[in-house]
């Protein structure tokens, strides 16, 4: 009898109780909620930090499980954030500039207040009139779906091409990070639409919310929480049964997949499209939670980073992708805010601020030289000495082939 698809992944109840027992945690200690033991400043670090463990989820399943080292994920994760962030500046300008109105002799024309709102929004790159890209600024719902369609839109043409193309291996992670290279490019670019280098700012302000921030970053933490959750489970189903087999087999040996029949471009592609429309999701609950954003934040450094949070955590494990991105995300505030004391030497002072990227390329190395399996690896030897190992050879070289046994089922 086959087992349903809970009962063969146990680390996703484990993981679940895990994420519900830390909102729990985190929310009866808040000032909105609860004790008032944790700020509200570090409430939203903690909740931007579930969305960045929500796209390395996807960077693991499309780096991990399929075998695709994408160094442009960062780069739909920023658009996700650019989408939600237009409909969250209009909607505030809005607000102010019809109060500024208000008591005007002549109440003002439709055209009047279009006009004074693009005054507000783009006078900082020198205009006024709304961009074509602007055109659903007005509505949230067709923004929320602008988050899906744009990323996603963009990854199926991008990916189409590539995979058709059969580039693989370093090639194609030269071409993502080309793509977002050209997409940072252009963002600085007043001409863009999107002010340029100065970003949507004020996103933090939730429009016609008269909650203070307090309980608005509460909410964002319940919502991160929430499609953290979501996500893992969908992704865990993805990964399971046979078309999991299949993405596994494709990175394990793509050749031998292909013969045997099975449409290998057709599943990057699928694989490629949904983490960027997860990496988009993610991207449009992380920015109105650090409240701006700039073409600076899909740089490709940004992409190369979340790969080495997978990296550290644990590649081919989705709890190590979290785990990971946890870890070096609250690692990083903690040394990047100034909380670590300098050392002083004498001939030499060591600012941790300055030496926190040479920490974490070190561990990038350290890890993939001497531990390969990441932090993820450790859970796998507790559970391995709980659980009787799985029989039969590994059929790939990496961790999460199928065996002799399981091929045969």
């Amino acid at each position: 009898m086959r087992r349903s698809f809970i009962a063969r992944n146990p680390s996703i109840l484990v993981f679940l109780a895990c994420l519900a027992l830390f909102t729990l945690a985190i929310t009866l200690m808040s000032e909105a909620t609860g004790a008032g033991l944790i700020s509200t400043s570090f409430v939203k670090t903690l909740g931007k930090t579930l969305c960045l463990c929500l796209v390395a989820v996807a960077m693991d399943l499309v780096w991990g499980y399929c075998g695709i080292l994408s160094l442009g994920h960062f780069a739909f994760f920023g658009l996700g954030g650019y989408m939600v962030g237009m409909w969250l500046m209009y909607a505030r300008t809005e607000i102010i500039v019809a109060g500024s109105l208000a008591n005007a002799p002549l109440p003002p024309t439709p055209a009047e207040i279009s006009d004074a709102i693009g005054s507000q929004i783009f006078g900082v790159v020198g205009s006024s009139d709304f961009p074509l890209i602007w055109s659903f600024a007005h509505s949230f719902w067709a923004q929320m779906a602008l988050v899906v369609i744009v990323p996603g839109l963009l990854a199926l043409v991008f990916g189409w091409l590539a995979f058709r193309s059969r580039v693989t291996g370093v090639y194609l992670s030269i071409l993502t990070q080309a793509m977002t290279l050209a997409l940072s490019l252009y963002l600085f670019q007043n001409e863009s639409g999107l002010r340029g280098n100065n970003g949507l700012s004020g996103l933090q302000n939730l429009p016609g919310v008269g909650a203070g921030q307090d309980a608005v970053s509460m909410w964002f933490f319940w919502g991160s929480a929430l499609a953290l959750a979501l996500g893992y489970v969908i992704c865990a189903w993805v990964v399971s049964g046979k078309f999991g087999s299949v993405v596994r087999g494709i990175r394990d040996d793509e050749a031998r997949v292909r013969f045997l029949g099975y449409s290998v471009e057709g599943y990057k592609l699928f694989i490629f499209t949904f983490t960027a429309v997860i990496a988009a999701i993610a991207g449009a609950l992380y920015y109105p939670q650090a409240g701006i954003i700039n073409p600076g934040e899909v740089a490709p450094i940004a992409s190369i980073y979340l790969a080495v949070w997978v990296a550290i955590g644990g590649r081919g494990r989705l709890y190590g992708a979290v785990i990971g991105a946890a870890l070096v995300s609250l690692v990083s505030t903690w040394f990047t805010g100034g909380l670590v004391p300098s050392i002083r030497l004498g001939f030499y002072t060591v600012d941790w601020v300055d030496w926190w990227l040479v920490l974490l390329g070190l561990s990038f190395v350290l890890v993939t030289l001497f531990a390969p399996k990441g932090i993820g690896g450790l859970v796998d030897l507790i559970t391995d000495r709980i659980a009787p190992n799985r029989h039969g050879a590994d059929y790939g070289p990496d961790k999460g082939a199928l065996r002799e046994g399981e091929g045969r089922k």
